[in-house]
This record gives C-alpha cells, sequence and structure tokens, in this order.
C-alpha cells in the first residue's frame, strides 16, 4: 500500500521559500502570481493491507517525525 503525505506552512507563517519564489517569478516576467507557498510531498511505501490501519500509522508518523505540528498542517492520502 502507498500513502501521499502532503505537509504545508500552517496560514499565517511565514514562508521565505514561497517568497523567493514568488519574487523571482515577478523577475521572469511572471507578473500575475502574488503569492506562493511552499510544501513537501512524502511518499511512503507501507506494509499494512487495511486503508484505515494505515492511514491511522501515517498520521502517527507525522505527528511524531514527518511534520512540525506546531507550524505545519499535513493531509494524508492513502492509495
Amino acid at each position: 500500500m502507498k500513502a501521499r503525505v502532503h505537509i504545508m506552512l500552517k496560514d499565517g507563517v511565514l514562508d521565505p521559500q514561497g517568497e523567493a519564489v514568488r519574487h523571482a517569478l515577478g523577475s521572469l516576467g511572471f507578473a500575475g502570481v502574488t503569492g506562493v507557498r511552499q510544501g513537501k510531498l512524502i511518499e511512503l511505501d507501507l506494509a499494512a493491507t487495511d486503508k484505515t490501519t494505515a492511514e491511522a500509522e501515517v498520521r502517527a508518523m507525522c505527528d511524531r517525525l514527518l511534520a512540525n505540528t506546531v507550524i505545519e498542517k499535513y493531509t494524508v492520502e492513502i492509495l
């Protein structure tokens, strides 16, 4: 079973990398971009065969290691 975890900074948390990308896009002539948020995508191969168990396991991974839940939010997709 596979899982995808999308991790993004929470709304209101400064995103310096996103701002740098927005600025660079403007410098390249893409003036219509008014905001950029950059995140992470993590794909996991899991031994679990039950979707509910797999999702619970991945959420525990996120809470303990993969995401800094103080400043980041995440979504889990079981494939």
